[in-house]
Parts: C-alpha cells; structure tokens; sequence
C-alpha cells in the first residue's frame, strides 16, 4: 500500500478516466487512486470498475447518487484517506488540466522540503494556463486576487484544485464546519489550513484546459465563490476551524 491517494472526483468522464488512473499508476512514485464517482449516466464508474480487476490494491472507487458538489465529493474522499491512515492526500481533476507528472513536486514538497499544504499554482510565476480564452484567465486571475483581498490570504492561486495535504492537516481540519460545494470550496480549504497554522507552499505548474469532455463550471458555481468568500471571512471572526 502507498502512503499517498489521489482523490478524483467524476462525473461523466468516459473520455479521460482510464487514461488518468493509468497514467498515475505509470509514475515512479507509487500513488492508490480513489474516484468519487456522482452517479455518471456515461458509465465512466464500469470503466474504473473494470480497472480495477487489474488494479486491486491500488484503485478504488466510491460511488454517490447524483451530483452532490465537488466539495462533499472531497470531504467524502478525505475521510475515506484519513480512514485508511493515508499519510498524503491529493486532489487532481480527471480531464488532464491537472499534469499527473505534478504530483510528483507536490509530494516531494509535503514528504521533503517541510509543506503542511502543497498547492499547484497556476500564478506563482506568472500566468501558466494553456487553451483557455483571455476573458476565462482574466477571471481566474482576478479572482484569485479578489480573494487575497477579502481574506488576507497570501496565496497566489487561491482557487487552484491540486494539492497535496499532510493526514495532520485534514485531521485538524473540522471538516463539518467546511460549507462551499462548489469551487469556493478550494478557497475555504486553504483558508482553513492557514487559520490553523500550517506551512502553506506553492509549486508553479502549467494548466492546460480540457481536451475531452465537457467542463463543470456553472453561475452559480462562479455567484458561491464570489460572495460565498465574504462570507467566509466574517463568519471566520465567530468560529474555529479546529476539532
């Protein structure tokens, strides 16, 4: 068994998902994959099913019924790695934005260079985002900045969705009082690590968007984490984070 898991929330990603879990599996570091399947009508869960008669011990699969956020699709995963004694936990998208090859660098940041956290940054050097129109990188961009703003936070890539936790951090996390659904999750995830005290480290990566299949983003997934992060941080002044 790995010290790490890969969580990779699905929902229909026929097109990407048995090129993902085999490319993971092809990395020097030895990585388990658990996906988190919302009930995908496109079979993507049969695939990873089938894959694992020839990965065993190294592939899972928790399926839901419906879609119910990516954010309690990872609440749901960290407490499946945590159950497991998992020692790192990472979170990576199945559509190839995400370079599986980055892994690499977020373990190596969490197992030898002292990170609590890892966070693949699409803006610690700049801008690194392949294929996306200029008005989709000007949002981002500024999002990430909006929310630097309102929280205090230092990270450039407040939104970003690749990361490395350490089992003490989502240990200390009380994961109950995690509310987002939605990409404001990864906001309040950070947020919380940071409250909390932990060494908190950015790895530049280049994100290239999707190839294969359609994207997730919707209104009110954007209208969450615009107001959502207010929010956030007034309520941060009443409550704690930690169990």
């Amino acid at each position: 068994m790995s010290d790490s898991i890969v969580i990779i929330p699905t929902y229909n990603e026929k097109e990407n998902v048995e090129a993902m879990i085999r490319k993971v599996f092809s990395l020097p570091q030895e990585f388990d994959v658990l996906i988190i399947d919302d009930g995908s009508p496109d079979g993507t869960a049969d695939i990873v099913k089938r894959l694992q008669k020839e990965f065993p011990s190294k592939l899972f699969i928790e399926e839901r019924k419906g879609k119910l956020g990516l954010g309690t699709a990872y609440i749901h995963g960290f407490k499946w790695s945590m159950a497991h004694n998992y020692e790192y936990t990472f979170e990576m998208d199945c559509d190839f934005s995400h370079n599986p090859e980055d892994l690499m660098k977020l373990y190596d940041a969490c197992s030898n260079n002292g990170a609590d956290l890892a966070i693949g940054s699409r803006y610690i050097k700049g801008v690194n985002v392949v294929n996306w129109p200029m008005g989709r990188i000007l949002m981002s961009y500024y999002a990430s900045a909006y929310v630097r703003f309102i929280t205090g936070l230092k990270i450039r890539d407040t939104t970003s969705g690749f990361k490395c936790y350490t089992q003490k951090v989502l240990s200390a996390i009380d994961l109950s009082k995690i509310k987002f659904k939605g990409y404001a999750f990864q906001i309040e995830m950070k947020f919380a690590a940071v409250k909390l005290g932990f060494k908190v480290i950015e790895i530049p990566i280049i994100f290239t968007d999707r190839q294969q299949g359609a994207s997730k983003m919707s209104g009110g997934i954007f209208k969450e984490a615009v107001f959502g992060v207010i929010q956030m941080k007034f309520l941060s002044w009443f409550k704690s984070y930690k169990k």
